[in-house]
């Protein structure tokens, strides 16, 4: 991924990036809060260097005063933070039906949220008007310094090379090879890519409970299935940008074609598109969504109970497979499933960890994303940050 670094106010370009001002504001990003005491402690800085330099970046619009600390005896230190509103980010979410647009804030925040249809046929230049459109209204709206907007994130559903600025392939939205380099200059700003799932581990293992662990692997589920792999705290990608493509993988040969061209990839048999298309197999009867089927689970129907049985045996399959290739920390599931993990997860560890198997219970941790649906849109808003500033600690191997 390229880094690149804007100045801040009056600080140039050369000086932030090598200065003691950029390793204080990459801290305190991460950690949000810290008294001066912390920062110099954490960075091995003496108090005076960090006393000038917070003051210099105070004055600068770039951190703030948050109170005081609890004290054991004296002065109670001052705490210090980012300033929320000293920059802002988009991130764009891009899906075969719909594309939706967040604006967000230094604390990650979403400060507004709008979404557009796509339609089955949909070209490039259609998104980016409408992105532009919306990017457009949301900073007049909030009254924003254009100066202080960062960039445009976009997470998109297939292979990206984000060095290139290119979507490779993206088979549910029926496209290949798409620049994204031209984005920029229609839209007035920087702009970053980066796979759906991919965008959603790395918010995940930011913002979120597991942001310390090392390796995990993030598993999206919607209309197809994608994974974002983390190992040793960095997004893996792999040497042709096709690592993660497990939604892909064969689980019944000679099975049912997918998009990709292929036969019996995983996200055919246990994607929301799947559970469908099973349903309907089984019980010769078209539902509008997965939440009907889920519903006439609830009501425990036995049609429903008998595809949904089906289901989830294809489901841990898949993720049995990802464990045995990556033996990751974390294991965790997104997409709109996970809304009813009420009436599966149990099930669903129990197929995974079977007794007497290569998987123990105690080891590989599988939970459900606390993001959500906008796990993917704020790893995107996360890009323009990551540039902002030039945070070394997540990279792209």
């Amino acid at each position: 991924m390229v880094i690149t670094i804007f100045s801040f106010g009056n600080i140039g370009h050369d000086t932030i990036k090598d200065s003691t001002a950029k390793r204080i504001l990459k801290l305190l990003y991460t950690e949000r809060q810290l008294t001066k005491q912390e920062i110099a402690q954490q960075l091995g800085l003496s108090i005076p260097t960090v006393i000038s330099n917070v003051n210099e970046l105070i004055e600068e619009g770039l951190l703030e005063e948050a109170g005081v600390a609890g004290s054991t005896g004296g002065r109670k230190p001052v705490i210090i933070r980012c300033k929320p509103k000293a920059r802002y980010s988009f991130g764009v979410d891009i899906n075969p039906t719909e594309g939706r647009v967040i604006l967000t804030d230094l604390d990650n925040r979403i400060l507004a949220d709008e979404r557009f249809s796509i339609a089955e046929v949909c070209k490039d230049s259609y998104i980016v008007r409408q992105v532009f459109k919306i990017t457009q209204d949301m900073i007049c709206k909030n009254n924003l310094s254009l100066e202080k907007v960062l960039g445009v994130g976009f997470s998109l559903p297939g292979t990206v090379d984000e060095e290139k600025m290119l979507l490779l392939n993206a088979p549910n939205l029926g496209i290949t090879n798409v620049s994204f380099k031209n984005f920029s200059e229609i839209l007035s700003m920087p702009v970053y890519i980066e796979n759906e799932a991919n965008a959603a581990a790395f918010a995940e293992s930011s913002l979120e409970a597991v942001k310390n662990i090392n390796n995990l692997v993030y598993i999206s589920i919607t209309k197809g299935i994608g994974t974002g792999i983390v190992i040793k705290g960095s997004l893996y990608k792999g040497t042709f940008k096709r690592a993660g493509e497990f939604g892909h993988m064969t689980i019944v040969a000679n099975g049912k074609p997918c998009n990709c061209g292929r036969e019996g990839c995983w996200e055919v048999y246990a994607s929301e598109r799947g559970l469908l298309d099973l349903y309907q197999e089984l019980n010769g009867e078209i539902v509008p969504g997965i939440s009907a089927i889920f519903e006439k689970i609830r009501r425990k129907e036995a049609s429903a109970l008998e595809v949904f049985d089906k289901y989830l045996d294809y489901l841990a399959i898949g993720i049995q497979n990802i464990i045995l290739f990556l033996d990751p920390d974390y294991l965790i599931l997104g997409g709109n499933i996970t809304t009813y993990k009420d009436l599966y997860f149990e099930d669903l560890l129990n197929r995974v960890f079977k007794p007497d198997s290569l998987f123990k219970t105690n080891e590989t941790k599988i939970s459900f994303s606390k993001l959500e649906e906008d796990a993917s849109i704020l790893g995107a808003s996360l890009l323009p940050l990551l540039s902002f500033f030039n945070d070394e600690r997540i990279k792209v191997r």
